[in-house]
């Protein structure tokens, strides 16, 4: 059996992973899903979170269990698990992206999101650079993320949705064949993904390799296709 730690995206905290976290645990697996810093007991200006500070986090979680980790990354979170997989690569047994951000040495995300033609995020999202946040607006939270959820859990996860740092989407990764590189990676591929798209995806875990599984669902997988996420994880 396995240990895994559950990295959220942009927006979301770790509830989103609630369900993923019982089913993995009904089938005798250890699953803990954190609180990305600006969260819960984590009172720090969202403005002045960085790259590192996620990073670190995520590195102080696996560094916490008894075992190498099953590392999974949502969205915004594959930029996480790679600079935290640079980090400490002997505490992370594998690293998993659900249609996640995977970016080489050297690039943003905001760098990667530039380039795909295929997401209406972009055109539902608030940049407030004057205080260093972007969010996304709740009209547009559903045909980004949720459009294939329930009207519940919809409604729900749009109401949880916070702010998230300019910082951390505009800081490159830096990493290394030799750290980051000797990590096994998946990479849950969603197929009907609106908020990144599936080409974007395609081209990501083609330039870094990995073992590749799809799911047709929206960018929420946790949510619309839970039973098939957990399977495709273990």
């Amino acid at each position: 059996m396995s240990t895994y730690v559950l990295v959220h995206g942009s927006f979301h905290g770790g509830w989103c992973w609630d369900g993923i976290v019982q089913r993995l645990t009904r089938a005798g697996h250890r699953a803990v899903a954190v609180d990305l810093p600006g969260r819960g007991a984590d009172t720090r200006p969202t403005s002045d979170l960085t790259l590192e500070d996620y990073a670190q986090h995520v590195v102080d979680a696996v560094a916490a269990e008894k075992e190498p980790v099953v590392l999974v990354g949502h969205s915004m979170g594959g930029v996480v698990i790679t600079q935290a997989a640079e980090r400490a690569p002997e505490r992370i047994a594998r690293l998993a992206y659900v249609c996640a951000f995977l970016p080489a040495d050297g690039q943003s995300l905001l760098d990667l999101a530039r380039t795909d033609g295929e997401s209406v995020l972009l055109g539902n999202l608030i940049i407030e650079a004057h205080n260093g946040t972007h969010h996304v607006r709740p009209e547009g939270a559903r045909e980004s993320f949720y459009h294939d959820c329930s009207d519940d859990d919809a409604a729900r996860a749009t109401a949880r949705l916070i702010p998230e740092s300019l910082a951390v989407v505009g800081t490159p990764v830096e990493t290394s064949e030799a750290r980051f590189g000797r990590v096994p990676r998946s990479y849950i591929e969603c197929s009907d993904d609106r908020a990144l798209g599936p080409t974007l995806q395609k081209r990501m875990h083609t330039a870094t390799p990995c073992r590749v599984t799809r799911i047709v669902s929206s960018h929420s997988p946790f949510f619309s296709r839970p039973d098939e996420l957990a399977r495709a994880l273990t």
